[in-house]
């Protein structure tokens, strides 16, 4: 069965464990689990895409032969980006599995958190690698392996890039969960620094009310007069704010975003004209990018294996994500363990994705540390 028919049939937005399909690889899978949300309205398109981008890159390992003769198995656990029910998911039912050898791209600020503070993949001896995640908390915890760039740093560009620009009033709308909180004090300070006038509007993350909710903020930061708008939110919240601030006295004021923001879902909810100029952070590389190895490779994947999924962040993300297991799989020997793939990435050093590196030592683990600005364009087609 193609891994297309595969995620028709189980459906890419069922809480069931998704499984890469393989080819001639023998023996038992190698399990990696992640916890992703792909039914909750802020985190539901990152998490497919996540989904999406490592299948991708599984079913073409295991089409050669798997990793020693063993498939690799991607399951998905949904959270409903819910921290408590992450936790509870991570340490009642995936670390207590013996098969589940390493944990890779969940998806949930507040879980994530709580798991790192726990020092849950330490004391496992388990590694995480690649979480859609740039909280320092995070990221610095042990045997965390990132990715993305973090969440300060995007929100710091584009706290400069209005500085830069002479917008000189900031209003910045946050939801109250996940990374709005904290990322809204880290907006708040940068602008501060930089000598912004800065407005600061929290929203209720309520999934119920989110249209009446970015309503009510959008007249709030109407009667504020901004310059530009920095919305600290993801999915669905983000899109509705966007929307009701392009039809409030606001409209057409400059709008920034975080890299969980997808152009595509502004593009479907606005319109190509209304969201072009909306300018977005981007904490892992350009999908549609020339001439970088990983990007090339990610595409002609893609192509080969769901020619009918659009290329995006998201699922480069995932992709990427994939790359690192996989390398650090091969890495671990013929018998990997959870503490074997562990160290293995622990001391792997400098690892060239394709022309993208990260950087993996016991005291200091780095991934991709850039941060791109890229703005919605004519037709609505996201430009660097």
């Amino acid at each position: 069965m193609s891994l297309e028919r595969a995620l028709r049939r189980v459906g890419v937005f069922a809480a069931l464990a998704l499984t890469a399909v393989w080819c001639g690889a023998a023996g038992a899978p190698i399990v990696l689990a992640q916890v992703a949300s792909q039914t909750n309205a802020s985190s539901a398109t990152n998490s497919r895409g996540m989904v999406l981008g490592m299948s991708a890159l599984f079913d073409q390992v295991n089409a050669a032969g798997g990793i020693g003769g063993r498939p690799i198995k991607l399951i998905n656990r949904d959270d409903d980006l819910n921290p408590a029910r992450m936790v509870e998911i991570t340490t009642k039912e995936l670390l207590p599995d013996p098969a589940v050898l390493a944990l890779i791209g969940y998806v949930n600020t507040g879980g994530l958190t709580a798991l790192a503070k726990d020092n849950a993949f330490g004391k496992s001896g388990i590694a995480m690698i690649a979480p859609l995640q740039g909280d320092h908390q995070v990221v610095d915890a042990e045997n965390v392996f990132p990715f993305r760039a973090g969440y300060a740093d995007e929100v710091n560009a584009l706290v400069r890039h209005a500085k830069t620009m002479k917008r000189q009033r900031l209003a910045i709308v946050a939801y109250q969960i996940a990374f709005g909180p904290a990322m809204a004090k880290v907006a708040e300070e940068d602008a501060r620094k930089q000598g912004l006038e800065v407005s600061v509007t929290m929203v209720d993350g309520a999934p119920d009310r989110i249209e009446q909710n970015m309503a009510e903020a959008a007249r709030k930061v109407a009667e504020y007069k901004p310059n530009a708008v920095l919305m600290v939110c993801a999915g669905r919240y983000a899109t509705e704010l966007a929307k009701a601030l392009q039809s409030s006295p606001a409209a057409g004021t400059q709008l920034y975003g975080m890299s969980v923001i997808l152009a595509e879902n502004m593009v479907k909810t606005l319109g190509a004209d209304r969201a072009r100029g909306i300018v977005l952070a981007q904490a892992v590389p350009f999908p549609f990018a020339q001439g970088i190895p990983l990007v090339y490779e990610y595409q002609r994947t893609m192509r080969a294996r769901l020619p009918d999924e659009p290329l995006s962040f998201a699922t480069l993300e995932g992709f990427a994500a994939a790359k690192i297991a996989v390398e650090a799989l091969r890495r671990a020997g013929p018998n990997p363990t959870r503490e074997k793939i562990a160290q293995a990435l622990n001391g792997a050093g400098e690892i060239d994705l394709g022309g993208i590196y990260v950087k993996y030592a016991k005291a200091v683990r780095y991934g991709w540390r850039n941060v791109d600005l890229t703005m919605i364009g004519a037709g609505g087609k996201l430009v660097r």
